[in-house]
């Protein structure tokens, strides 16, 4: 192929995962962009409900009109069960069918953005411009961002703990009205520990049907079998002998504080879970995604076109970073002890200042009030390791 054949972008996005869709999604929004050239790749074509996204908020987004179902209460359970008046702040169901969708139809409007449903093999950074090969074609742009996550990045190295957030959902629906429609279930810790951090997590979208997912926060993987094994002796708990399975999801996402923004460069930055933009101590991706979009479309709109982007520069480590390496560094060395952290932190604590802890919005004195209700012994350990390390 000649070079002649080679188009040429002024941004590349490989991967259009949450991060990729949100950002470009919001750069058409601004119409700041309309001159510049945008490509989306990635071998899915975002056609199927493949996932579910959660987050909470305290005011209406960009978003409500794609989420489906919202909570204004929670429940917490292990050996006590606690229910949770969410307020101010709401719990939000997003399916991945309905954002997909939300965002394409703006997207196809947009003659400056081309969507390709190409598979990435080969992304390589030159002075003046990023040469991206896929199984079709070939293509350069001014600048890449990348989606694509690299396990071996974080799992090769020994510094930084990674475990990870895995799961399998199913969505019932029962022959009786079992379920409390508007009460989610965040954390239920009375399954089986096993030696590990697992819990039940459900969602009802009515008095009979529930997302019911069975998660861990862990190093290893199961096999699939003892995932839907679990979902089935909770559900016989619960009362359902009969039910019908809707769909099924699966997934694992990586926690860690390992720093993916050193892998930045002149003219490629990493984002989404590539990028280190999944909360690391909780796995989840929705708001942070939602937030580092945000403030990645004002950084490109703040650079002057004659100035060098250095991507490099857009990401800031702060104190949350800290916080979460030290849960994971206990984690890491003491999986079992999972439960008893997120209970202590539960059982008496003010759950909208939890959820303003885990999204990096509080003050010194407000972190202090959440942190003094987890167990001291296992995080003064886990300080003195990280700050000797």
């Amino acid at each position: 192929m000649n070079s002649s054949q080679i188009k040429h972008f002024d941004y590349i996005f490989t991967g259009t995962g949450l991060a990729s869709l949100m950002t470009v999604y919001k750069m058409a929004l601004s119409e700041k962009f309309s001159e510049k050239s945008i490509l989306l790749l990635d071998q899915d074509s975002k056609k199927v409900n493949d996932r579910t996204w959660c987050f909470w908020d305290k005011k209406e987004s960009i978003w409500d009109s794609v989420i489906s179902k919202k909570w204004d209460s929670a429940l917490f359970a292990k050996d006590f069960k606690r229910d949770l008046d969410l307020k101010p702040y709401q719990y939000n169901k997003i399916n991945g069918i309905d954002f997909y969708n939300f965002v394409f139809e703006t997207l196809s409007k947009q003659s400056n953005i081309t969507f390709s449903n190409e598979k990435v093999t080969d992304i390589n950074e030159l002075e003046t411009h990023v040469f991206v090969g896929t199984e079709e074609n070939r293509y350069t742009g001014n600048y890449l961002f990348n989606s694509i996550y690299t396990k071996a990045f974080a799992e090769s190295q020994t510094k930084y703990p990674v475990l990870q957030q895995h799961f399998v959902g199913w969505c019932v629906k029962s022959e009786f009205e079992i379920f409390h429609s508007e009460q989610a279930t965040f954390m239920d810790f009375s399954v089986e520990q096993r030696g590990n951090t697992r819990f039940m997590y459900v969602l009802p979208t009515s008095k009979t049907e529930a997302l019911v997912e069975y998660t861990l926060f862990s190093e290893k993987l199961l096999a699939k079998e003892e995932y839907e094994n679990e979902i089935q002796i909770y559900l016989r708990n619960l009362g359902i002998d009969q039910y019908e399975i809707l769909e099924k999801e699966q997934g694992s996402i990586p926690m860690t504080c390992f720093p993916f923004w050193k892998k930045n460069t002149k003219r490629v930055l990493n984002i989404g879970t590539a990028g280190g933009w999944t909360k690391a101590s909780t796995g989840y991706t929705f708001k942070n995604s939602d937030k580092k979009s945000s403030e990645l479309v004002e950084f490109l709109q703040n650079k002057k076109s004659s100035e060098e982007l250095k991507m490099a520069s857009f990401y800031k480590k702060n104190k949350f970073w800290f916080y979460d390496l030290l849960l994971l560094d206990i984690l890491y060395r003491h999986n079992e002890l999972g439960s008893a952290i997120f209970s202590s932190l539960f059982k008496k604590g003010n759950p909208a200042l939890i959820f303003k802890f885990l999204d990096e919005e509080t003050n010194f004195i407000e972190d202090l009030k959440v942190i003094m209700k987890c167990p001291k012994v296992p995080f003064v350990k886990a300080l003195f390791r990280v700050l000797l390390r």
